[in-house]
């Protein structure tokens, strides 16, 4: 009798220990079955601009309700590619094609899982207070003391308007001065309170644009490109990684309207995080179309 109880006794700990391990199972593969020890940490690059900041923070949330242990890096516009590529960095949502990026994608483009546009219809150029006589860059002669006031020397649209300026001859003595995206906003905006020149590297879409009356330059010679897309993309390995992220990344697409709703609560005061989730308990059925999968 005392044999056959600690046989018992040793089954029923072995049916324990099995039914532990299957609850400890932590994901559903595409198959149906399940897999162990799945990391549920994933860390979404971006470059500091106000689109990005809006963007990744609303796809960090929607993987945060999840269950994903969400990471959101701000890093330079280079070394955010550099990352993702490298596997530092799973993803991001931030690669402007075909213009603004097009450098970087280039170089590391055959190291990056390319997902596609998430938004249509960006622009980049030289953009004025529509208060300005200038329509055009050929127009510009010695304005806002003929400098140009940019944003992060690495970017898309600095690189497009040092070349305008070897382009256009009537800026040839002009000068870029390189700033932050913050800078050239807060510039922007002291600029139109006095009712001042000034000329900054601008794109859209871009809160700013709801609230100032702005104009881009018309661009003759082509040097900012036609309207470009903002697209994603993400490390190898992590669709096999994190299937159920990868497809929520790869899901993720929204409106001009959409993004500039988040960018302009961000700019009032709102904590991106709190315009994220604000935005995303706003919009169920957009988010149930990134999650049905």
């Amino acid at each position: 009798m005392k044999f056959k109880y600690l046989k018992m006794l040793t089954l029923t700990l072995g049916v324990g220990a099995l039914l532990a391990a299957c609850g400890s199972e932590s994901a559903t593969t595409n198959g149906g079955g399940t897999s162990t020890d799945v990391n549920k940490d994933i860390n979404l690059a971006y470059v500091e601009w106000d689109t990005e900041v809006a963007s990744t923070h609303v796809v960090g949330k929607v993987l945060e309700d999840l269950g994903y242990d969400v990471t959101v890096t701000p890093l330079d516009n280079a070394i955010m590619w550099e990352a993702v590529s490298t596997g530092d960095a799973d993803a991001m949502v931030a690669g402007w094609l075909p213009g603004t990026h097009a450098s970087q994608y280039a170089k590391y483009k055959d190291s990056l899982v390319e997902l596609g546009p998430n938004l249509e219809g960006a622009k980049i150029g030289l953009v004025v207070p529509a208060y300005m006589e200038a329509n055009s860059i050929e127009d510009l002669t010695d304005e806002a003391d003929m400098k140009i006031t940019g944003i992060e020397s690495g970017a898309g649209v600095v690189a497009a308007a040092n070349k305008a300026i070897e382009e256009y001859e009537n800026l040839a003595d002009w000068e870029l001065v390189p700033s932050s995206s913050g800078a050239m906003t807060v510039a922007l905006a002291q600029a139109i309170e006095k009712e001042e020149e000034i000329i900054v590297t601008g794109w859209s879409p871009h809160w700013k644009f709801a609230s100032y009356d702005l104009k881009y330059l018309e661009d003759p010679k082509g040097v900012f490109g036609d309207a470009e897309t903002i697209n994603t993309f993400a490390r190898q390995g992590l669709e096999e990684d994190m299937p159920e992220a990868f497809k929520v990344i790869d899901a993720f697409n929204w409106t001009s309207a959409d993004i500039e709703e988040v960018m302009l609560d961000i700019n009032s005061g709102t904590d991106p995080k709190e315009a994220a989730a604000k935005w995303v308990e706003a919009n169920p059925e957009k988010v149930a179309e990134w999650t049905k999968e």
